[in-house]
């Protein structure tokens, strides 16, 4: 695996830091002063990261960005400032930059982002093997955003692709639940096989099991004739059930006995019938919580949950918020022919702190409303219709993306009773970061009163 590293910094200590230490982690890093040099390096180097300062002589960082990604779309990259604001973060990400630090850095964490940046290339690359179709019809292209836990994700999928456990996806309503769980099949080795979505709360109580298992003729009053359920179409595939945990008890047993010794019987048939496809379950639903009330069987609960993975909602995230509106504007352009669409800076404002209880989908559907209104090509903040829970503060028509940032951090603290590493773990920044965006914002002076330990 090749760590090659193109470092583009004007500052001739922060390369020679940079050099030394990402050297001594086993990378092979190239330093250039400005961008110029760096794009003739370009070629030799072969990297698998840039690391580029903002502000330099002659082409800035961002241009950079912009330029690296338009000639090397699979490139990562990663912008270093010693300019901490808002705009630069989300001109850097919009430009297509894979991660922004602040100087001064932190070197643990520049090293553990460089791992987790060429990880993710990695990922990509086996991700863009499958043909195109493939690939709008498996919903990879949606996969959205550099938030720690989704990049976790993503990760997650790489290696749940090599091999057939089960899996239990959780997360709210519009999170991507099932986007997920056909990334995990579409870049497996069964990728060929079927993929089978079944909701389970879709299909009625008395019917599902037929759904599920099939049935034989006369089995039942309207079976006229035999049928194939879905475990039996999916052959060597998947199957994901959406919202498992609002299936009956008496269908856990029989659900349990597919999971345990890959059998189940047909309606009507004294014959088990062996399964071979893949289980993926989804809910939103805290499953724990219905194993205590007795609703949910404790041993099925085990069962699915071989291997977990927790989405977390939009309002969790949302620094993704901007990748996100640009990705699903420009899928959205295509959709309706459009020859240009973007969103003002005042309207990613207003997005960016709206807490979205419909999570991806309902963000999707508001660019999509905009969009079909809109006869204009730029859409602004007056062509989103939000509901209450945007929280906009009275009289001044919306919060800046600075605000927005202040908000969020200050609401993941208390959450946190004040505990910073905890906080730290849910904004996937380091500790340094942290206590920046404190000291700028003056946010642990309003909230003493809330926090009992700062550590």
């Amino acid at each position: 695996m090749t760590r090659n590293i193109l470092l583009v910094d004007d500052d001739a200590a922060i390369r020679d830091t940079l050099v030394h230490h990402l050297g001594r982690g086993g990378f092979s890093v190239t330093a250039a002063d400005s961008a110029e040099p760096a794009l003739g390096m370009l070629a030799d180097v072969d990297p698998d990261v840039v690391i580029t300062d903002v502000r330099m002589p002659g082409m800035n960082g961002l241009e950079l960005v912009a330029l690296l990604k338009e000639r090397a779309p699979d490139l990562n990259v990663v912008v270093i400032t010693a300019y901490e604001d808002m705009e630069t973060a989300v001109g850097a990400m919009r430009a297509g930059a894979f991660d922004y630090l602040v100087k001064p850095l932190d070197l643990d964490q520049i090293e553990l982002v460089m791992n987790r940046a060429i990880r993710d290339r990695q990922l990509r690359q086996r991700l863009d093997r499958i043909s195109e179709d493939e690939g709008r019809r498996s919903g990879l292209d949606q996969l959205v955003g550099r938030d720690a836990r989704m990049i976790e994700i993503y990760k997650r999928i790489g290696s749940l692709s090599t091999n057939r456990a089960t899996v239990l996806v959780r997360g709210e309503t519009g999170t991507g639940k099932e986007l997920i769980a056909r990334a995990i099949h579409f870049n497996s080795p069964w990728a060929s096989e079927p993929f089978i979505a079944v909701n389970c709360t879709a299909v009625p109580e008395s019917l599902l099991e037929s759904e599920l298992f099939g049935h034989l003729r006369g089995s039942f009053t309207g079976a006229v004739t035999n049928r194939r359920g879905r475990f039996e179409l999916a052959g060597q595939g998947t199957i994901f059930l959406d919202e498992i945990g609002d299936i009956s008890p008496a269908f856990q047993a029989k659900l349990l006995r597919v999971l345990q010794e890959g059998e189940f019987h047909p309606i009507g048939s004294e014959r088990p019938r062996r399964s071979e496809a893949r289980v993926i379950a989804a809910t939103h639903v805290p499953l724990e919580d219905r194993v205590r009330a007795g609703a949910f069987r404790e041993d099925l609960y085990f069962r699915l949950r071989v291997v977990e993975l927790v989405i977390p909602p939009l309002r969790e995230r949302r620094e993704d918020v901007p990748i996100l509106v640009d990705a699903l504007t420009q899928r959205i352009r295509r959709r309706l022919h459009r020859p240009a669409l973007t969103v003002s800076n005042a309207a990613l404002g207003r997005l960016v702190i709206h807490d979205w209880p419909g999570n991806v989908r309902e963000l999707e559907n508001a660019i999509m409303r905009a969009a079909v209104l809109s006869p204009s090509g730029v859409l602004g903040a007056d062509d989103f219709v939000l509901d209450a829970q945007a929280r906009e503060p009275a009289g001044n028509g919306g919060d800046t993306l600075d605000d927005a940032e202040r908000r969020h951090v200050a609401a993941i603290l208390k959450r946190t009773s004040g505990n910073k590493r905890a906080a730290c773990r849910i904004l996937g920044i380091s500790r340094p970061r942290l206590d920046r965006i404190l000291a700028r914002h003056r946010i642990m002076a309003t909230l003493r009163d809330h926090a009992g330990n700062d550590e």
